[in-house]
């Protein structure tokens, strides 16, 4: 239902596309083109079908990588082994689901 001009991005989860119905788009220009950072399948094979169309841009699970996203989460998880080392932790998983404690 995209139009042909339309590009496909998952950046998110791979199953949440269709690889072959993906496939079967970007081969007959169903669809202009399709960006993915993940995969049904991590690693993707050397092999896989998307890895020959030069509609598909391809990066192996590293889209997230930025400077800014490294100093967040490195910078989050020392937050959170100073606080639990100093008995008070933050970010708790619990039953039922994630905890923010100030």
């Amino acid at each position: 239902m995209m139009k042909p001009t339309a590009f496909l991005i998952n950046t998110a989860r791979g199953p949440i596309v269709d690889e072959h119905a993906l496939i079967h788009a970007l081969r007959r220009s169903v669809i202009a083109g399709a960006a993915l950072d993940v995969f049904d399948e991590e690693p993707l094979p050397a092999d896989h079908p998307l890895r020959r169309l030069e509609n598909a841009l391809l990066t192996p699970h590293l889209g997230y990588v930025t400077v800014e996203n490294y100093r967040q989460a490195y910078g989050e998880a020392v937050d959170d082994i100073r606080a639990f080392l100093s008995g008070s932790p933050i970010r708790v998983i619990e039953p039922g689901g994630l905890h923010l404690r100030a």
